[in-house]
């Protein structure tokens, strides 16, 4: 069992933690050791899966753009070449890049240095095989073994080579557009105008090396180049700044589309011809809608947090919604899942901006989604159909609230539990709620009103000590109503804030 220490820096199915140095010496968790202990645990446990010897294993490390990946990325060469291990040190990739690593180079793993979105003082690690990204269990394992096994220097040290595959990588997604735009040109996106916002992560080489050789117009795109500082936004296709950033670069451009990735591209989010942001419910709406052209009746992934109105735009697009959990690894887990057993789906899908296609091996990869997008704008403006057309059918709410209320104790993951189920016995014995009983995550009610027509999960936080609530309206004053009740139902609990 994982000790406090170690159980804080696994988050969901990557480890996250604080890799710069505050002024009073405190919260500094990803030292050098402690880099060391977890690269030198993951090559034990791939010794272990593949019964391999450390010489015969060979694992590819990248990073983002963030200021503390250098360290990061020599401690954890020198920990595995110490033990014999053979490297590949592949320097800036993005994360759905580092299985291209493994596949060119044969690798047996890789190692992606990054924290997602999370701010510049915080930095982590991604683990892939063959066969994707680790899961939440397989990382517990890695943990267990760097907390509790003792590290034995082997007399061969491993060989550490220099690599950039990030070419076969950029000619991966070129052919796709190409691909998929029927126009056998080597300059097919010739007419659009494309603006990317790269949040000054690992993403501006889709500007320089996939579009623009592809004809694209990008003037007005902002923030390739990288810097960990991150100087101008978070980076992070959800958060409001920077979104706001993105729209307002397409509508200055009078762009076709904007594009914006988080800090490791594994994720993104569009903003259309009008400038108005896809995101949400309607970034699913989008993606289902391009999924599902060669795969009638095949059903779409998605996390807890959407409306019923995104099930009926899928149903009507010929497909079928799975509503699963949060955690872009549990969406894609799922849709592997539903496929072994004989059933078609296309595409696992997170609103926070995480899609994987079964086409493209379920890999978590924000620069694919991206290129299948640019390719279907192309098809559209052939049509003379602009992007909007395509979700024009979703019903958007008038009014939503994201709200999270702390939890204050030692074992919160347990009083949130006890909370969700409390709430939901609660909600039963209230005339206003309609409690969705299929619902797999948290608590899932509608608001019975005849005046009100609004909705709201309720959810333990897959990080933090916190009851996530997102709710939707499509009737103005249905949330100040749902908030209510809310209220009233936490005020018993003294450990709870809301």
């Amino acid at each position: 069992m994982l000790n406090d220490f170690w159980s804080k820096l696994k988050s969901g199915s990557d480890i996250r933690g604080t890799a710069i140095e505050d002024k009073n010496h405190s919260n500094f968790d990803l030292t050098n050791d402690v880099i060391e202990k977890i690269c030198i645990a993951f090559a034990k446990w791939l010794s272990k899966k593949n019964n391999l010897e450390y010489k015969l294993i060979t694992i590819a490390i990248g990073h983002d753009s963030r200021i503390s990946a250098n360290r990061i990325k020599n401690a954890s060469i020198n920990s595995l070449r110490n033990i014999g291990v053979n490297v590949y040190d592949c320097s800036l990739m993005p994360t759905p890049a580092m299985m291209t690593a493994i596949s060119i180079l044969d690798c047996t793993g890789a190692i992606e240095i990054t924290a997602s979105h999370h701010p510049k003082n915080k930095n982590g690690l991604k683990f892939f095989t063959i066969d994707g990204g680790l899961s939440d269990n397989d990382i517990e394992e890695i943990l267990e073994i760097a907390q509790n096994e003792e590290v034995v220097a082997n007399s061969d040290s491993g060989n550490v080579r220099t690599t950039n595959i990030m070419k076969y990588y950029e000619e991966k997604l070129k052919n796709i557009i190409i691909k998929e735009t029927g126009e056998f040109s080597s300059r097919p996106l010739e007419g659009l105008k494309i603006v990317v916002d790269a949040g000054n992560g690992a993403g501006g080489f889709f500007v320089e090396n996939v579009l623009k050789p592809l004809g694209a117009d990008t003037t007005g795109s902002i923030f390739l180049n990288p810097d960990g500082n991150f100087p101008n936004h978070i980076p992070n296709p959800e958060d409001k700044n920077a979104i706001e950033c993105i729209v307002d670069a397409t509508k200055k451009a009078n762009a076709d589309i904007g594009i914006i990735f988080d800090t490791d591209v594994d994720r993104v989010a569009f903003v259309d011809e009008c400038g108005k942001e896809i995101t949400k419910d309607r970034f699913i709406a989008l993606i289902s809608y391009i999924a599902l052209e060669n795969n009638k009746n095949g059903i779409i992934v998605t996390d807890s947090v959407t409306s019923d109105n995104l099930k009926v735009f899928i149903e009507n697009i010929g497909g079928n919604q799975f509503r699963y959990k949060r955690g872009y690894h549990n969406v894609i887990e799922m849709a592997k899942i539903i496929n072994k057993k004989g059933t078609n789906c296309p595409l696992a899908i997170e609103s926070s901006g995480h899609a994987a296609f079964k086409e493209n091996n379920f890999i978590d990869d924000g620069a694919f989604l991206a290129a299948k997008v640019v390719a279907k704008l192309v098809n559209l403006k052939n049509q003379n159909v602009k992007l909007s057309y395509l979700t024009k059918n979703l019903v958007s709410p008038k009014e939503t609230a994201s709200l999270r209320v702390s939890i204050t104790g030692e074992y919160w993951e347990e009083l949130a539990e006890k909370v969700l189920s409390e709430f939901k016995n609660y909600a039963n014995s209230k005339k206003i709620f309609t409690v969705d009983n299929e619902n797999i995550e948290g608590v899932r009610i509608s608001l019975n009103s005849k005046h009100h027509n609004a909705w709201a999960i309720l959810r333990r936080s897959i990080h933090d000590p916190v009851i996530v609530i997102y709710a939707e309206s499509y009737n103005i004053g249905a949330l100040k109503q749902i908030t209510g009740e809310l209220k009233e139902f936490f005020k018993k609990y003294d450990f709870i804030k809301f």
